[in-house]
């Protein structure tokens, strides 16, 4: 493989060694080297025709600047002017490529093993997380500010009451107008923790979700699942558990429904095992475990029984 060409003003290096070419001077074995690369990376999408078109075409266009007062040195005329031909197909090739880098390609940055801060263009900071990485058009900052992000990443959005911010992430997005705020990614579970303003979260099946200031929304790693849970602990938990506020699902699967509320509240429930794979569609708004497992239990057709820290979904 071939090592990849890097020079901060290819433009300029070129056009010095097509200076020194027409005037015959010689050229190192490394400079042509380097002509032959480039030449083959332009020329390798033309066939041997459209190439000579193209060097006529070029040549035919240049050629009525210089006059010619003898066959002998209209030949020279033509031989030189070949070489430049083939040199401005290059450079409006390579051309190409520095209008795409420039222009079009996306602004990606990475953090590695430590955390990495991005200053972006409309005044917001960003704080990468270890191994996150952020992507950023070449349009930003537009009507609407957008950017994608894999991994986890601290915002402090700069303030725009017409120009939203989004944050697109793995499966689901953030929208702010200003504010400071946490994604998190692990596998499938995302999180977003809000720490000043509001923001609005949306993802694949389920109700946009709206926080406010010392909120979390999470999808607890399960598809078609939201909630939002109180960063502070409720006050009457013994257990310092953060309230959850609201908690929805959408054809999810009984176990799964069981087991976000096993682990959200600290608590056991058995149902019947046939049960288990039966989609539960349910919103759960600042219930108690007790409300929200009754509900739960009433959607399913069963009866609920309970034990110490047990409830038991029966017929």
């Amino acid at each position: 493989m071939k090592k990849r060409l890097t020079y901060k003003n290819i433009e300029a290096f070129v056009f010095r060694l097509w200076e020194r070419e027409v005037s015959e001077n010689n050229i190192s074995e490394k400079e042509n080297e380097l002509l032959k690369q480039w030449k083959t990376l332009a020329e390798k999408d033309l066939d041997i025709t459209h190439l000579k078109e193209s060097k006529e075409r070029i040549l035919s266009g240049l050629e009525h600047y210089f006059p010619q007062r003898d066959i002998q040195s209209a030949k020279s005329f033509k031989t030189h002017f070949y070489k430049i031909a083939a040199v401005i197909i290059l450079l409006l090739s390579l051309g190409s490529i520095f209008t795409y880098t420039m222009f079009i390609k996306p602004d990606v940055y990475l953090a590695k093993s430590e955390n990495r801060i991005i200053h972006l263009e409309d005044g917001s900071v960003v704080t990468l997380l270890p191994g996150a990485e952020l992507t950023v058009e070449k349009s930003f900052p537009a009507s609407t500010r957008v950017v994608d992000l894999k991994g986890d990443a601290i915002f402090t959005v700069a303030k725009s009451k017409i120009h939203p911010f989004i944050v697109r992430a793995d499966g689901f997005s953030t929208k702010v107008l200003g504010t400071v705020f946490k994604i998190s990614q692990s596998g499938k579970r995302k999180a977003v923790d809000l720490y000043e303003g509001k923001v609005a979260v949306s993802s694949p099946g389920v109700p946009v979700s709206f926080l406010k200031p010392n909120q979390k929304w999470t999808n607890f790693g399960i598809a078609h699942t939201t909630a939002i849970v109180s960063l502070k602990p409720a006050k009457n938990s013994p257990n310092k558990v953060p309230a959850i506020l609201s908690l929805s699902f959408n054809d999810v699967p009984l176990k799964e429904v069981v087991s976000v509320l096993e682990n959200s509240y600290n608590t056991k429930v058995l149902y019947p095992k046939e049960a288990e794979d039966k989609k539960i569609t349910a919103d759960f708004t600042g219930g108690t475990v007790g409300e929200n497992i009754e509900s739960l239990a009433f959607i399913l057709g069963l009866e609920v029984q309970k034990k110490e820290n047990t409830y038991i979904l029966k017929k």
